[in-house]
């Protein structure tokens, strides 16, 4: 029989084998239960996008911020209740708080800021007279929120401004193309152009599309005879047309806001003024539906630059020209245009910041991205469908690197002053009426 010493070893070796077993059958559980599952992080829940409007609803330049504020809330619906809202950011919709610019750039800052400080809106679009617009972006900038605008002087993009974009084109391209739409009617029906006078109302935006015309002008061998600048609020032409018949220009460019171009035109009728040509820059005063309800027939035949081309045939552009007719009982011009393809814009880059920064897409340095990484064709894009060049992409300034334009020409169709395009490409079934009949 062993001892009970010669039993301790064993009984030793017998706990360490436990031991061992143990230790193995921790070691097996442990190791073979699922791992947790890893954790990620949640995308913030956005149900609406809401985006700021400033726009001049009182004093002279109430019937373009109307026009604007309508077509927005148009856009606004198709994007929500046709599209979905914004897909990238789970359908967000979008949502637009409208407020006043007023009648000077003070107004629209304030209403900028309170659209800051009430809504905390991370996008404001606006306001389309350029002064205005430039004391908004003092704003926006400081506060880091993205403006989008529908002003075009060319200096706005040059203010080292990091939050600015415009799809819109610059002024000074307006002016560029009054005279190269002039020079090439002409050269089609054989006719010399040799001298030039140019009027325009004396704010920072006519300023600045008379001095891309007057360049456009000398450039191409084209005297000017006179530049002459006037008060928005004129309220008297003769001096200005009686000057003009004196020296008897071939063309005139005239770059007038509205009552000061309805006015313009009167005046030369009664006057009866007819050089060869007159042509407008900057999309307002002689040939949106307004003006030619003021003018009457004192603006047939007058031609103007537009932002927007609203004959271009392609699908969304009719559709959003018949829904806005539909609406609205006239027909988009300028500042509905311009809405049109900015809000569109800024869908696309809220779509684009929600797949590039799905955790904070609102934050303003990813919208800015968003922003500049857009490439926008008729292939890819509603706001491309709509824009006149049917190209969209930013230069880091801000700019549209693929602006344009179009003309409109009031022309006598069926026994109606109607507005119709003429260059670069005009609509089916219309050609420019160039010179003007009786000179």
């Amino acid at each position: 029989m062993a001892s009970k010493r010669s039993r301790v070893p064993l009984i030793i070796a017998i706990i360490v084998v436990i031991a061992v077993v143990a230790a193995g059958l921790g070691y097996y559980y442990y190791t073979s239960k699922p791992s947790p599952a890893p954790t990620t992080p949640t995308t913030p829940k956005i149900e609406k996008v809401v985006i700021g409007i400033v726009q001049p609803l009182t004093g002279n330049y109430a019937i373009f911020g109307q026009e604007a504020v309508n077509a927005a809330k148009l856009v606004v619906d198709i994007i929500n209740n046709e599209l979905g809202g914004v897909r990238s950011l789970g359908g967000a919709k979008l949502d637009i708080v409208v407020e006043d610019a007023g009648t000077s750039p003070e107004s629209a800052r304030l209403a900028t800021e309170k659209l800051i400080s009430e809504y905390h809106v991370p996008i404001i679009y606006g306001a389309y007279i350029s002064r205005f617009t430039l004391a908004m972006g003092t704003v926006t900038e400081q506060n880091k929120v993205i403006l989008v605008t529908d002003a075009l002087v060319d200096d706005l993009s040059q203010q080292g401004w990091m939050y600015f974009f415009r799809v819109a084109p610059k002024a000074s391209s307006h002016g560029v193309s009054a005279v190269d739409f002039v020079l090439d009617e002409a050269k089609a029906h054989n006719v010399t152009i040799r001298t030039a006078v140019i009027i325009n109302e004396d704010s920072i935006f006519g300023t600045t599309v008379s001095n891309g015309a007057h360049l456009e002008l000398i450039k191409n061998g084209v005297e000017v005879l006179a530049h002459i600048s006037y008060p928005y609020d004129i309220t008297d032409m003769s001096p200005i047309v009686d000057q003009i018949k004196r020296l008897n220009p071939d063309i005139i460019i005239a770059i007038p806001y509205f009552s000061d171009g309805v006015l313009f035109a009167k005046t030369a009728k009664a006057a009866g003024l007819n050089p060869v040509f007159i042509a407008g820059a900057g999309a307002c005063g002689f040939t949106d539906p307004d003006s030619i309800k003021a003018a009457g027939d004192a603006v047939l035949y007058y031609t103007n630059t537009y932002s927007y081309n609203p004959a271009k045939p392609t699908d969304w552009n009719q559709k959003l020209v018949n829904e806005f007719e539909t609406r609205y009982g006239k027909m988009p011009t300028e500042a509905a245009g311009e809405m049109f393809y900015s809000i569109f814009t800024i869908y696309e880059a809220l779509e684009k910041a929600g797949q590039m920064f799905p955790n904070d897409p609102l934050n303003p340095d990813n919208l800015r991205q968003a922003f500049l990484s857009l490439d926008l064709n008729e292939s890819n894009s509603i706001a491309a469908q709509l824009y006149p060049t049917g190209r969209i992409k930013f230069a880091p300034n801000g700019d549209n690197l693929y602006a344009g334009t179009a003309v409109l020409q009031v022309q006598l169709i069926n026994g109606t002053l109607t507005s119709v395009v003429v260059w670069p490409q005009p609509q089916a079934g219309v050609q420019a009426i160039f010179p003007r009949p009786g000179t």
